[in-house]
């Protein structure tokens, strides 16, 4: 099994596509992943691509409905998802502050705490509209993965 994802070019379009869709790691996990894997870069950029944002629509329309009956559930989350929607609130006064260029810069940033999940997030809790928060998610992930093609390929450095 594992070496189908390693060994033939669906599995590892697989692959790139479910590790970016991991919260965290995400794109900037997956890109390099699939290059790794000997991807051919468009394919490895549109499976990360396409992975980092299939989540992105579902977190913003149910997001609250999940925290709500997980708390309802499972009590014991009660302060994990509290800490999630005040971590969302203190990233949603950039925000609101720069409006759709913020949350663009928040996904961009290929940083711990950043990313189309975290945007999502955001989006949710400011109740943004799909029509204006997906496209923005969009590009800051579009934003991201030039970041990362950048870094794989070694024209940035960070050290």
């Amino acid at each position: 099994m594992i070496s189908f994802f390693t060994q033939t070019t669906l599995g590892r379009l697989l692959a790139t596509f479910l590790i970016s869709m991991v919260p965290v790691v995400e794109l900037r996990g997956g890109l390099p992943y699939g290059i790794a894997l000997g991807l051919p870069y468009p394919l490895a950029l549109t499976a990360a691509v396409l992975g980092n944002m299939v989540p992105v629509p579902f977190i913003i329309v149910y997001i609250r409905r999940v925290f709500a009956w997980l708390r309802k559930h499972f009590v014991k989350l009660d302060g994990l998802i509290t800490k999630l929607e005040q971590k969302a609130h203190v990233k949603g006064h950039m925000v609101q502050k720069y409006s759709a260029l913020g949350l663009c810069l928040l996904v961009a940033i290929p940083l711990p705490g950043t990313g189309a999940w975290t945007g999502a997030l955001v989006a949710a809790m400011l109740d943004m509209r799909l029509k204006k928060a997906v496209p923005t998610i969009s590009l800051g992930v579009l934003t991201a993965a030039g970041i990362m093609t950048a870094v794989t390929f070694g024209v940035i450095h960070l050290t």
